[in-house]
């Protein structure tokens, strides 16, 4: 029977006076109203069922090799303890000496321009160090110091007696140069760092700044040169014999007749060094533990370092622009480290790592600390002096500096003068922390500086701490205490 002759028996079997039902649809069709919906459902079970099981396997895979890792691990340290000890942990690097072994130089990372860190550096108190440049990695830390210890500290290098903080000639400079017996045309090509066989202004005026002290500008220099008679062709150029005329004592002996005014001095300030060490004033001791805190540097490197140096700056005061530590070179020897460094060169810079200068009162009027570099692309030294406007020059150019720190009572600012040399000592001199003191141009400017001395050389500055460590106090052969605090203001340069 087919399905076109089962329909008519179908109705006819309906009772009669009932209602006509709507016909029966075919069972694949009642099936298809939920049949996506059950679908789905099943789908997903199946799927979440599969994946669990993938899940418990893959961590059951990871237990059993961790497993038989450690085992096979510890196996091999039975098997040769000394051999994997080596490969595992290292040692430091050969040129380091024992003593200085487990001695690292902590670097605080400067993160980002305004990145703020907040530290402990006295119980009960967090300070906000903010961070105002990456090169050099410089930090600023506002109520470092309470204004009673910056009270304190200005009475007691007032105290002690200021004394001026650099004469017209620096001394030495005539015994250094006999000493280096160097001729005018060695000289002449030290100064021509572009070697273009002439001298630009700048050059020259970067050597009388260093052997003289004395700011001269670039219209004082063609003064000069007048008056010498020695540029005679008068393009501010000066050849080889030009220059002869000025390597002899003409230049100091116009200079002399001339009178150098204090406003033209590379610095004009006044200062003095105050002892940090034990027995010292409590204020002294406080800030030197908190130094070390905040710099995170072993004390013994902070105990051997220069004493507090406290400089005040008149109305009118300021000091160029300047490193306050030079490059290192094998014929270069470290100041604080010069009675262990065993050598004969007449070269020597303070090798001075961090600087933390502390503001002991707030200027009225100028006085800012510069930094004309701060964060540049690139340094380049002969580009600092262009088209008659000197960088360098504190007095007239500060407003043209990068970056520039207002003084504020109890605020420090500290910077690292050196990189890293990528294992945890002393690297290369950072030219980007070139920076000078603005002029005072209304009331008394009152700083601090403390610094903290590291020889770049391993072995020199392990010598140096050996000496200091086996001799702390014994007498010299005049009879007289010799301490490693007392000395320093003999021993280091103030740059």
């Amino acid at each position: 029977m087919t399905d076109n002759q089962e329909s008519p028996d179908a109705e006819d079997t309906a009772p009669s006076g009932s209602a006509t039902l709507p016909p029966l649809r075919p069972p694949c069709e009642r099936l298809q109203c939920h049949k996506s919906s059950v679908c789905s459902r099943s789908y997903f079970v199946v799927v979440m069922v599969f994946f669990h099981v993938y899940i418990i396997n893959v961590i059951a895979l990871l237990f059993y090799v961790h497993y038989n890792s450690g085992q096979e691990d510890a196996n091999r340290s039975r098997d040769a303890p000394s051999s994997n000890q080596q490969r595992l942990e290292p040692g430091p690097p050969p040129s380091k000496p024992e003593f200085l072994r487990d001695v690292s130089l902590t670097r605080i990372e400067g993160i980002r321009v305004g990145h703020v860190q907040r530290v402990s550096l006295v119980p009960g108190k967090v300070h906000e160090m903010r961070t105002l440049s990456m090169k050099p990695l410089l930090f600023e830390i506002p109520d470092f110091l309470s204004e009673d210890e910056c009270r304190v500290v200005m009475q007691l290098a007032q105290l002690k007696g200021l004394m001026e903080s650099q004469l017209m000639v620096q001394d030495g400079q005539e015994e250094l140069a006999k000493e280096l017996n160097l001729s005018p045309e060695e000289i002449f090509n030290l100064l021509d760092i572009n070697q273009d066989g002439q001298l630009q202004l700048h050059e020259i005026l970067t050597h009388s700044r260093v052997r003289d002290g004395i700011w001269l500008t670039p219209e004082n220099l063609r003064e000069i040169y007048d008056g010498l008679k020695a540029d005679k062709d008068g393009n501010g150029l000066l050849s080889l014999e030009e220059f002869r005329v000025l390597s002899n004592d003409a230049f100091q002996r116009f200079l002399m007749q001339q009178g150098v005014k204090r406003s033209q001095l590379v610095r004009n300030s006044r200062h003095t060094w105050l002892y940090q060490g034990k027995g010292a004033h409590r204020v002294l001791q406080d800030i030197k533990a908190r130094v070390t805190r905040l710099t995170r540097l072993p004390p013994t490197l902070v105990d051997l370092s220069e004493p507090l140096q406290v400089v005040r700056y008149e109305e009118g005061g300021h000091y160029h622009a300047h490193h306050d530590s030079g490059p290192v070179y094998p014929e270069t020897a470290c100041t604080h480290t010069r009675i262990a460094a065993n050598t004969s060169t007449p070269f020597e810079t303070s090798c001075r790592y961090i600087t933390v200068l502390f503001y002991l009162n707030s200027v009225e009027g100028g006085g800012e600390t510069a930094f004309p570099v701060a964060d540049n692309r690139t340094y380049d030294e002969v580009s600092l002096i262009q088209n008659n406007v000197d960088l360098l020059d504190t007095r007239r150019n500060c407003n043209k500096s990068n970056l520039r720190v207002k003084p504020t009572k109890g605020t420090a600012v500290f910077w690292y003068n050196y990189l890293s040399d990528g294992r945890g000592w002393v690297g290369e001199q950072d030219e980007y922390a070139l920076h000078g003191g603005c002029m005072v141009t209304h009331g008394t400017k009152w700083v601090a500086n403390k610094w903290i001395n590291i020889d770049p050389d391993y072995q020199r500055q392990a010598r140096y701490q050996q000496l200091v460590a086996q001799q702390p106090e014994e007498e010299d052969d005049e009879g007289v205490i010799v301490n490693p605090d007392t000395q320093s203001s003999d021993i280091h340069q103030d740059l």
